[in-house]
């Protein structure tokens, strides 16, 4: 009987809707932000070629199930970290400076593609696998096992994130969200973890006051460079920083309060936005669309979010649970980070809008990891009568 189920039933129509919004969304963002003639290309026809190619990527994606995915985690990753290595020894033709860090492949003139996007999959397929593992292996559950099962996932995230955090660190901190997402639901006891992130909060917080008020220090004994002050500095006072790192936050603050209720319209953008169809594409938002606009945008991403919990809380694999709480992560980091930085409650990295900004690496990312959520639907005849269910 299961064999004979209807390819329709299988498809995840109500993640598919989602995702023609998210489109239309998009398209709208990016086509209103094109109006104000700082763009010659027009970047909405490019990201709907990226749908289509992300589209491609979720079909390829049905072939394979859960068990499959999690015989070729390990696979994946030896594939990332190779592309980010090649990030660093490959010659500049190949691996071209820009924006201060050499992050792309060069593919054509026109053409980049950024590996760490897709690497962000690769990782949640991984320490997915390594939970799971773990938890076949160690069917008591004891504080040394947990001790263990952290060490796992720590030396498992420390290869992509030790070939980053210096070039790209609003990439290295998704990767610690998607990190920090996955432990919460690994079943590691509360007697660790809190005591953990406890200890990791007062020496954030100690080197954030020591950013303020010993910068002098930081740089002697830690190496950090002083641009990356500037950001923490910007970030709190943008206005002592007009001509660096706080005009592009100013602009946007500038476009986001001038938007007000219903927005400008369409056409109607006044506010210089630099990046406005990628990482600042929410700052065009509401000014054009205003505080309405942008709320239909937030509502969108919790739907998104609901979505991918509802089917994390279905599935009856722990792997396909465990990977729904990475996808999570890393899309609920993106939203608030991009959002955040955009309105000033955090500082600005180069971390876009998933779905929406613009950028062919990062929409490619987004499907892959999608496409992981439609193929655990497509797949669910193969585990829906487990002994769960009697």
């Amino acid at each position: 009987m299961e064999n004979r189920q209807r390819l329709a039933d299988r498809i995840d129509w109500g993640l598919l809707f989602i995702l023609m919004l998210f489109f239309i969304v998009s398209a709208i963002s990016i086509s209103s932000a094109q109006t104000s003639g700082q763009y010659a290309t027009n970047f909405v026809i490019r990201q709907a070629f990226w749908y289509v190619v992300g589209g491609v990527i979720i079909t390829a994606a049905l072939f394979f199930d859960s068990d499959q995915y999690k015989r070729l985690a390990w696979y994946a990753y030896g594939i990332g970290i190779v592309l980010l290595l090649g990030l660093r020894i490959m010659p500049e033709s190949i691996v071209p400076y820009r924006n201060g860090a050499h992050s792309w492949y060069k593919i054509t003139e026109s053409i980049l593609i950024q590996p760490s996007e897709f690497v962000k999959t690769f990782l949640i397929l991984a320490l997915a696998r390594v939970i799971t593992n773990h938890h076949e292996q160690n069917q008591v559950k004891t504080v040394q096992s947990d001790f263990m099962l952290l060490a796992k996932i720590g030396l498992t995230a420390l290869g992509p994130l030790a070939l980053i955090i210096t070039d790209d660190l609003g990439t290295a901190l998704v990767f610690i969200a998607i990190v920090t997402g996955i432990i919460l639901v690994s079943g590691i006891t509360w007697k660790i973890i809190v005591p953990i992130y406890g200890s990791i909060a007062v020496i954030g917080g100690t080197i954030f006051s020591l950013v303020l008020y010993a910068p002098d220090f930081l740089e002697k004994y830690l190496g950090v460079d002083k641009y990356q002050f500037g950001r923490i500095y910007s970030w709190l006072d943008p206005y002592n920083y007009t001509r660096e790192e706080g005009f592009h936050l100013i602009k946007s603050l500038n476009a986001v309060g001038s938007g007000q209720i219903y927005g400008k319209g369409f056409n109607g953008s006044e506010v210089y936005i630099p990046e406005a169809h990628t990482d600042f594409i929410f700052s065009g938002i509401a000014e054009r669309f205003g505080f309405v606009g942008a709320s239909v945008v937030i509502s969108l991403f919790f739907i998104l979010i609901y979505h991918l919990t509802k089917t994390a809380l279905d599935t009856k694999e722990p792997y396909n649970a465990y990977v729904c709480a990475g996808v999570i992560s890393m899309i609920t980091f993106h939203v608030f980070q991009n959002i955040g930085m955009t309105i000033q409650l955090l500082p600005i990295t180069g971390i876009p809008l998933p779905l929406i900004s613009y950028g062919g690496s990062s929409l490619m990312g987004n499907m892959l990891a999608l496409g992981l959520i439609f193929s655990m639907k497509f797949h669910h005849r193969s585990y829906m009568f487990s002994s769960d269910n009697s």
